[in-house]
């Protein structure tokens, strides 16, 4: 039975980790989102999302537009409307839980913004907050992605560069696909 937490009434939906795949209504494609990629969180979660029969596709930042892109080719093949969760990673605290990563809600955002500018955009309230949280900081993502914890934690491990690069919006390239990917 449908839960207001499951989002099923909307076709696009966003929750957090492992536990916000297990909130959701199942959907025809689960967009994986884990932008600074700093744990397992993301493989995990794109594997649950397979078996659950979910089409996986991988997305971050410097993807964005591509991952849009590969669910509309899916809903096109499909030849019917698509259900679409976006799952950010987050990152997994000393306890076990998914902590709140503000460069996963920005990437989530930017593949949300790259879904409306392709016609899919029946949006949840979370999806609709997300989307309008890139939208506003557009600007100021490089600074968000270095100043955040995650991405404090990489500069600390000389990983500078990485977290500058993970910043980047759309870099040309495909959106990768699969659970394994």
């Amino acid at each position: 039975m449908p839960t207001p937490a499951d989002q099923s009434r909307y076709q696009v939906r966003l929750d957090w980790g492992l536990a916000g795949l297990a909130r959701l209504a199942l959907a025809d494609v689960t967009v994986i989102v884990d932008a600074l990629e700093t744990g397992a969180e993301s493989d995990e979660v794109a594997s649950a999302a397979a078996a659950a029969g979910s089409a996986v596709i991988r997305a971050s930042m410097p993807t964005a537009a591509a991952a849009a892109q590969a669910v509309l080719d899916i809903q096109h093949e499909r030849a019917a409307r698509t259900s679409v969760t976006l799952l950010a990673c987050g990152e997994t605290d000393t306890h076990g839980q998914t902590r709140f990563c503000v460069e996963d809600l920005l990437a989530s955002g930017a593949v949300a913004d790259a879904l409306a500018a392709r016609g899919i955009d029946h949006t949840s309230p979370e999806v609709a907050a997300a989307c309008e949280a890139f939208r506003g900081l557009r600007g100021a993502i490089k600074h968000l992605f270095t100043a955040s914890a995650s991405g404090q934690i990489l500069i600390e491990q000389a990983r500078r560069d990485e977290v500058l690069a993970a910043a980047q919006l759309d870099v040309p390239g495909e959106a990768k696909s699969g659970a394994s990917a």
